[in-house]
């Protein structure tokens, strides 16, 4: 039994090359990070003021 098939083996579109990702990882990080980042803010704002009066 032979498997002399071409396509890509990740199921990818032989047609063609695959689309930029980039701006939409970029967005999906910034997304995530924006309001962690914030949320770690104040955290570290609430727990001076808990342990230094």
């Amino acid at each position: 039994m032979s498997t002399s098939d071409s396509s890509p083996p990740d199921g990818a579109a032989a047609d063609g090359p695959a689309p930029d990702r980039r701006p939409l990882i970029v967005f999906a990080w910034v997304w995530v990070g924006a309001p962690l980042a914030y949320g770690l803010y104040e955290l570290v704002q609430k727990a001076t003021q808990l342990f230094t009066g």
